[in-house]
């Protein structure tokens, strides 16, 4: 009989599937990672496990304890799932202007969720990172995960996505393509699949109002790039540490509504139901077309799913309340 212990045996090992029409201008051949897949239906399934397991080797997290962070939803999600089967509390702090989506849908894993405003500063009491840290230092027998500085995050990656992109492209990856925001993903994959093969270019897609792309480029941290925007997921105003920017070949910035609007093309285009950084990956793709030679292999990694944006990208009245369509 062929079957998983318990859900968290599911983490991982996630298909690789051919881009067709919205790649027909590129010369090359464009693979997804698919990390809906994964129990969570995101990429982050697989951090939230590490960090988990990595915390309980060394005594951090207790037995019975309280797992808390703040998380635009799918790290959530994914310590979630690891809680339940290993009987831990959770409490996470999420920003207003995630999907409601989302926090039904970590309310529904049992776990209590905080709101906070999004459009103040990040060391501001009443930011997402302040609240979190806060709860982590009042609550008893609790541990604050810490996604964006936890070194475990970018560990999970190194050990699992970026073999797995390695094994199933036969060692011909040529390009990563990856949506940054806690930088976990493309630190992870990026190093494990630059040992393999120094000449793999990795490359970020960042968003307009976050710091990463000029930051890269120049070393100055630009407060005056930092503003409120719509795409959830990808972006930041503050620089974790588990961006490896030495890893990073460039950045490429998607505006919001190209973001919006390719999250739909993915949908009635390739059939892939995927969340809103999934628009914003791809259209960087895109954008970067000049980078690419026919017999490359560019691998874009879709981080998760749909289902979260219902009320969103994938709402017509909201598309259009935004200006997004017509």
């Amino acid at each position: 009989m062929d079957y998983a212990e318990n859900i968290l045996g599911t983490i991982g090992n996630t298909p690789m599937v051919k881009m067709n029409k919205l790649v027909e201008d590129l010369p090359c051949l464009v693979l997804a990672k698919y990390e809906t897949f994964n129990p969570g239906n995101s990429v982050k399934d697989r951090m939230a496990l590490q960090m988990i397991e990595d915390a309980e080797a060394d005594g951090r997290l207790k037995p019975g304890g309280t797992i808390i962070e703040g998380t635009s939803g799918n790290t959530g999600m994914g310590l979630a799932l690891a809680a339940i089967v290993k009987g831990y509390k959770c409490i996470f702090v999420i920003s207003d202007k995630q999907s409601k989506e989302k926090m039904d849908i970590l309310r529904a894993v049992g776990a209590e969720v905080v709101v906070c405003p999004t459009d103040v500063e990040p060391d501001d009491p009443r930011s997402y990172y302040s609240v979190s840290k806060r709860l982590g230092e009042e609550t008893p027998n609790s541990w604050y995960v810490n996604q964006y500085d936890n070194p475990s995050n970018a560990k999970a990656h190194y050990q699992s996505t970026g073999p797995e992109i390695w094994k199933q492209t036969d060692g011909k990856v040529t390009h990563f393509v990856v949506g940054v925001g806690t930088g976990g993903t493309i630190s992870g994959v990026g190093k494990y699949l630059k040992e393999q093969n120094p000449d793999i270019k990795v490359w970020g897609v960042d968003t307009y109002g976050s710091v990463f792309k000029k930051y890269h480029e120049t070393g100055e941290f630009d407060e005056n790039e930092i503003y409120p925007y719509v795409t959830e997921g990808i972006g930041e105003d503050i620089l974790p540490e588990n961006v490896d920017f030495s890893i990073i070949d460039g950045f490429t910035k998607v505006t919001d509504k190209d973001a919006a609007v390719y999250t739909q093309l993915l949908a009635k285009e390739e059939g892939m139901f995927l969340g809103n950084s999934a628009g914003a990956a791809i259209k960087g793709v895109l954008q970067l077309k000049e980078q690419f030679q026919p017999e490359d292999v560019v691998v874009v990694l879709y981080h998760d799913h749909g289902s979260r944006y219902v009320g969103k990208m994938f709402n017509d009245e909201w598309m259009r309340e935004m200006g997004y369509i017509e």
